[in-house]
Parts: C-alpha cells; sequence; structure tokens
C-alpha cells in the first residue's frame, strides 16, 4: 500500500512539474498564514491606484464589455469588485496572476497561445506590494465574498 501511494504522489509529482505547476523561479511561495489577512490596507490602495487603476478602475469596476474578447482575442480588464471573478480565484492564483501576468503565467502552466492584457509586475512591485495591493482589493468586497473566497484557499496552519 506504501510503495503504491507512493509511486501514485510520484507521478502526479510529475505530471504536475511537467505543466509547471511548480514553477518556483518564477513564483514566490504564499506567505505563512492568510495571505491577504493583516495586509497594508493604505498602501495596497495606492499601489492599485497607481498601477492597476487605469485599467481595473478607479472603483475596481473594470472595463465595459469585460467577458467580450475584442478581434484580437483579448478581453477587456474584468473588476476587481464582487460582480467580477477575482473573488473566485485562491490567492496563490491571484498572486501568481499578477506578477507574472497572464501570458507568462499560463505558459509556466503548459497553456500556449494565450492571449492576455494583463501585464506582468514583477519588474515593478515586490511581492509584498503584491500582496498589499491584493488585500486592499479583498478589504472592499463584502463580507460573505470574502468568506467565499477565503474558502478557496488551502488551510493554513
Amino acid at each position: 500500500m506504501k510503495r503504491r501511494t507512493y509511486v501514485t504522489l510520484s507521478i502526479l509529482g510529475l505530471i504536475a512539474g511537467s505543466i509547471g505547476l511548480y514553477s518556483e523561479a518564477l513564483v514566490a511561495p504564499a506567505l505563512a498564514g492568510h495571505e491577504l489577512m493583516g495586509r497594508e490596507i493604505a498602501k495596497g490602495k495606492a499601489l492599485y491606484d497607481e498601477n492597476c487603476a487605469a485599467c481595473h478602475g478607479a472603483n475596481l469596476e473594470g472595463q465595459k464589455n469585460w467577458q467580450t474578447r475584442d478581434e484580437n482575442g483579448v478581453a477587456p480588464a474584468p473588476p476587481h469588485d464582487e460582480t467580477g471573478h477575482t473573488w473566485h480565484h485562491d490567492n496563490q492564483l491571484l498572486f501568481d496572476y499578477t506578477k507574472l501576468g497572464g501570458k507568462l503565467l499560463l505558459e509556466s502552466r503548459g497553456i500556449a497561445d494565450f492571449k492576455s492584457g494583463m501585464p506582468g509586475f514583477q519588474d515593478v512591485l515586490s511581492d509584498e506590494d503584491i500582496w498589499d495591493t491584493l488585500g486592499y482589493i479583498r478589504s472592499t468586497w463584502p463580507k460573505r465574498v470574502q468568506e467565499v473566497q477565503d474558502a478557496r484557499n488551502p488551510p493554513h496552519e
């Protein structure tokens, strides 16, 4: 039984590694505890205003027709308020998408030719800045939305 479990886990590890799920050189691991709690919200808002609001809106409202791709196959910037899908994703995916940008993140996971308007901020924002920005975004969601998004994250000790 132990050998079978070990072999199964080894195979799963190889598959996951081959599609880039463990691209440790590309992304920083999630912080201990809940990554978006206890963040510097005022700093995150300032960073959002400076780096994100031009596309995602000053009020996190996103661009018009954000669910419809343009003639080049790129979707407009989605809202980050409760009407969008940001809260549908776990913290690590939100971090990785922000740090790497849509195209590079999906390429690192084995999905080629993905068209994304989301640039990577790895050369603009520190990891802490990204977490603070995401913490600010989370802070604007209603409590019920925060709770749903919290459940999308693996439990922390």
